[in-house]
């Protein structure tokens, strides 16, 4: 074997893209999960809005209350942030669940 041999032969054993790839997760807890992350978005998106709508209402003497309501609600709704992840995990755990936090987690 030459040079070329061993370098096609190491090619070879890296490209594994064509290699499917095996995750094995319960269809509850994948399920959950999908709730979970939902709810999550959903509430990113709320405040959002509500931040968004807040400034706009800082503009306009008037709307000047409204706006600091929203800001209100949207700082108090920020903290519903890890409170889902947390209802997430003990809502896994009491179902069985031994996969560990990720920290991506939503």
């Amino acid at each position: 074997m030459d040079h070329r041999d061993h370098r096609e032969d190491r090619e070879h054993r890296t490209d594994r893209t064509d290699v499917p790839l095996d995750v094995h997760i319960g269809h509850h807890e994948l399920e959950l999960s999908k709730r979970y992350e939902s709810a999550s978005i959903a509430n990113d998106v709320l405040i959002g809005i509500w931040f968004i709508v807040g400034s706009i209402c800082f503009f306009s003497e008037e709307l000047m209350t409204l706006g600091t309501w929203l800001f209100l609600i949207g700082s108090i709704q920020m903290t519903l942030r890890p409170a889902i992840r947390l209802s997430r995990r003990v809502h896994l755990r009491r179902h069985g669940s031994e996969q560990p936090a990720h920290p991506m987690d939503f």
